[in-house]
């Protein structure tokens, strides 16, 4: 297992990466004080704030907050790197590599691993909404004059968002860290004024307090877990971006500022609501003086537009590792920093999500009617994060069943608590997560399915590399001058496109190589292992190159590095053909008809292997046939 640490020899140092960190990492849960503790008491379910719930809720809160995100994902899910990177598809990449494991096992972790990233875009819509939302709606606390605007001036931020994305974060990614270090140490202080007026707050901390809530309390505690949950929600987020940081800087971070600022402004709420029990309606903001409301406002809106940009961003890294992973078909990516190849843009997953976070925020009109919808995706995640490890745990790291079985007991429970509890809220707006996660869901698993037959139909029809190379020795098509490159998912078969040439053309070129492209459950392929070069009979040659699920494909920058392998590129005298399916339904379906459908149509609208692998387009020669699937 490789040191997450080292993912990130580019950072200065550990203070520099820590501050970076924060920019991307916590804005997510850097904002849930937003709405938690008004969630709480003000919500679907409320909870009387009596002094012995406020102790209660706060003792859940703590407890949540360092069993979930320290001791579950900081502690133990974040040593489960995959060279250095983290998040769901790294997690299951590591659980497939579970030795003379039966196929359902293998097919579960798949369909695990493929749900969880789905419901990541459940929650790449809410977080924008719900969170800049509850940022402007502080404009209320300044005066009610505000009310009517609170909308309108949601959707402005939102979209301004969203248009921004093509121009890339880069130029304004250097200023999330100090804003967001500003952001935690005022919700610090915010709070630590509160506290220092009533101390006796700080006996929080005790566990005894949430266990004497959730037995006196019996349903009414249950469902409040459902609120609680929110203090968490964007702790899995931690372990999704440590690729970008590494662990320490991460686990530092936490540590020493984020996880003390967070508490302390949570208790200096509960503070704030013992000392006035009126400021329950809103008791983030009315923790601030007057004068310093509406600047609180501004810096908790700046916050929450940096939290929405980082959840964006995750959307599209996870869509580009789908479409490498064979997930999702391929569609255009952007970069927008020529210096970070971290720095993408996705214009359909961008509109698309901007559509849904306008119709959210349309639909539900408040952060406390969003937090219904807010919070079951992110708990299943975290369930199906804590599955995948014990997998890691216990066939990876060697783990017995005994400890193995009690780390999976102990985060489950929780984990499983907060889900059901999250249940509830499903026909309050809860629905809306899972009908968008079940619906990526069908589309990742129906591609993948998808291209699974294709490629077996394929290579049914295909005929062996070597035996038409040993036939060309007997006499065969005329030779013309300059390179053929043809892409071929199977490199020992001769590509349909080369058929089809041959068949309608009838010449071949001198020199003709074979590319296949290959995409391993690793990040990165070190350039040392990107390529394989075979130098076969009658000129052929076999390239075959390696790239991981956040590597850029680039074939023409490959076959001029195929220059050291004894195998020259000329440009302007090299061609390539790639062959273009078009796919026919037959009677009797190989998938659900439906699926047939849905497959069909992602099949005809994926962007062009031509644009994807960067090929130039006036050397390109598209050779199409039909395919019956």
């Amino acid at each position: 297992m490789s040191s997450a640490a080292s993912s990130a020899p580019h950072s200065p140092g550990l203070a520099a990466a820590s501050l970076a960190a924060m920019g991307v990492v916590f804005g997510d849960i850097g904002t849930s004080p937003l709405y938690t503790m008004k969630e709480v008491f003000n919500g679907h379910h409320p909870v009387p704030a009596t002094p012995d719930n406020l102790m209660g809720i706060l003792s859940l809160i703590f407890w949540a907050m360092t069993i979930t995100v320290s001791l579950k994902y900081v502690l133990f899910i974040m040593r489960a790197d995959n060279r250095g990177e983290g998040g769901i598809m790294a997690l299951t990449a590591l659980a497939l590599r579970t030795k003379d494991a039966q196929p359902w096992l293998l097919w579960t972790i798949s369909v695990l691993g493929i749900f969880g990233a789905a419901l990541f875009y459940g929650d790449a819509v809410i977080t924008p909404a719900m969170s800049v939302l509850s940022a402007v709606e502080g404009m209320e606390v300044v005066t009610p004059v505000f009310k009517p605007y609170v909308v309108p001036i949601t959707l402005i931020i939102l979209v301004g968002l969203f248009v921004f994305q093509p121009k890339g974060t880069a130029s304004v990614a250097a200023l999330f860290g100090p804003v967001m270090a500003f952001w935690f140490v005022s919700l610090g202080l915010l709070g630590l004024y509160q506290v220092i007026e009533h101390p006796a707050i700080l006996a929080a901390i005790n566990p005894v307090y949430a266990l004497r809530f959730m037995t006196e309390h019996g349903n009414l505690a249950f469902l409040a877990l459902g609120a609680v949950v929110l203090a968490i929600t964007g702790g899995e987020a931690l372990y999704a971006d440590m690729g970008h940081f590494g662990r320490r800087p991460i686990m530092m971070a936490w540590v020493i500022l984020v996880f003390p600022c967070l508490y302390l402004n949570y208790l200096g709420q509960g503070a704030l609501i013992l000392a006035d029990p009126a400021a329950v309606q809103s008791p983030f903001f009315h923790m601030a003086p007057d004068f310093l409301q509406m600047p609180l406002v501004a810096l908790a809106t700046v916050a929450t537009v940096i939290a929405s940009q980082a959840v964006i961003s995750g959307a599209y890294s996870l869509t580009s590792q789908a479409i490498q992973l064979g997930y999702c078909p391929r569609i255009q990516i952007k970069f927008t920093s020529e210096r970070e190849q971290g720095q993408i843009y996705i214009p359909n997953i961008n509109w698309l999500l901007l559509l849904a976070v306008i119709v959210l925020v349309l639909g539900f009109k408040s952060s406390s009617n969003l937090a219904s919808a807010y919070g079951i995706a992110v708990t299943l995640t975290m369930m199906i994060d804590t599955i995948l490890a014990f997998i890691v745990v216990r066939a990876l790291w060697k783990w017995g069943w005994l400890q193995a079985g009690l780390f999976l007991a102990f985060f489950v429970v929780v984990d499983f608590a907060f889900f059901s509890a999250n249940v509830t809220k499903i026909l309050d707006g809860g629905w809306f997560p899972m009908v968008l996660g079940l619906s990526v869901f069908a589309l990742l698993s129906t591609w993948k399915r998808g291209r699974f037959l294709l490629s077996q139909k394929l290579q049914q029809d295909s005929m062996p590399l070597d035996a038409f190379i040993t036939s060309l020795s007997y006499g065969g098509p005329h030779r013309v001058e300059g390179t053929g490159v043809f892409l071929t998912p199977n490199p020992d078969s001769v590509p349909r496109a080369m058929l089809h040439n041959l068949l309608h053309n009838k010449v071949l070129h001198q020199r003709v190589v074979l590319l296949n492209v290959r995409v391993k459950d690793v990040p990165h392929v070190p350039d040392a292992e990107q390529i394989e070069v075979s130098h076969l009979e009658q000129g052929f040659h076999r390239v075959v190159v390696n790239y991981g699920f956040k590597d850029d494909p680039n074939v023409p920058m490959v076959l001029e590095r195929c220059a050291d392998y004894g195998l020259p590129y000329h440009p302007m005298e090299t061609s390539f053909f790639l062959g273009r399916e078009t796919i026919v339904p037959r009677r009797m379906p190989s998938m659900p008809v439906w699926r047939q459908v849905l497959f069909m149509w992602m099949f005809r609208n994926a962007d062009t292997a031509t644009a994807f692998f960067k090929i130039p387009t006036n050397r390109v020669v598209e050779l199409g046939t039909q395919v019956e699937l």
